[in-house]
């Protein structure tokens, strides 16, 4: 790498390293296998900055983002045993909020890997369909798709029955 591209690929790692840490999140269910994600990929793309074009970058590595995952979980051999929980602490809400999140993080667990990162780009990352076809190296059909089956999965999931809108004239 030369030291002008050197600049450029730590500019751009540092403006985006929280935005692409929460798609990792959202792709890992877990903080600590999303920076190891995250940093894993980083990793790969700098060795190959010279050749990404400005515009292409967040789509290249967006991409090596979730391919980098598919090939971590094909590797993956051992089964981790994580508590389901996180402790309570005192403050109400943020017990709350956490409850959302595992909630959430329990749901997404449950879709299969395209379905889990078409609904993360499209609706997490607020990427077109287009684009979400792109880092996914399939057709915007097939984005719309895993989408859908994705939403419907989620509606249907036990862990988000209480956050499903009530329906009108029923009371929870």
């Amino acid at each position: 790498m030369t030291p002008d591209s050197d600049a450029e690929f730590s500019a751009y790692a540092a403006a985006s390293w929280r935005r692409l840490l929460r798609i990792a999140y959202m792709l890992t269910g877990d903080f600590h296998d999303a920076e190891d994600l995250l940093q894993h990929t980083l990793t790969k793309v700098c060795t190959h900055w010279r050749r990404i074009r400005d515009e292409d970058a967040d789509l290249y590595v967006r991409r090596a983002l979730i391919n980098n995952h598919r090939s971590r979980l094909r590797r993956r051999r051992v089964v981790q045993f994580l508590t389901p929980f996180v402790p309570e602490r005192g403050h109400r809400s943020q017990a709350e909020t956490v409850e959302h999140r595992l909630a959430l993080d329990q749901a997404l667990a449950s879709l299969s890997d395209r379905q889990r990162a078409a609904v993360i780009l499209r609706y997490w990352d607020d990427m077109t369909e287009q684009q979400t076809a792109a880092i996914l190296g399939c057709s915007p059909s097939s984005v719309k798709v895993h989408t859908r089956r994705a939403l419907a999965a989620l509606r249907g999931h036990p862990a988000l029955a209480a956050y499903a809108p009530i329906p009108s004239g029923e009371q929870r």
